[in-house]
């Protein structure tokens, strides 16, 4: 099965998240099919917090991806913004 999930980048202390498209087989931080976005918790100031490609987003889910719970979270407080 197909999930939209985090795979966490950054350095220590300083997370950066890439939201993927991937097997759900593979390992949090492994091989992903395809990058959609990603997720920027210590985002200040002018810097963007969180891009998500709402036309891959949706072509996934039209194939049956599934989304993480976090995932959704995020679309879902993203999505009046968007």
């Amino acid at each position: 099965m197909v999930v939209i999930r985090l795979a966490r980048g950054g350095a220590k202390k300083r997370p950066f998240f890439n939201i993927v498209a991937t097997d759900s087989r593979n390992r949090r931080d492994g091989r992903f099919i395809e990058r959609i976005g990603f997720y920027n918790p210590m985002a200040s100031g002018a810097e963007v917090g969180l891009r998500i490609a709402a036309d891959r987003l949706a072509h996934w889910q039209g194939v049956g991806a599934q989304l993480s719970p976090t995932v959704a979270r995020l679309v879902a407080q993203n999505k009046p913004a968007a």
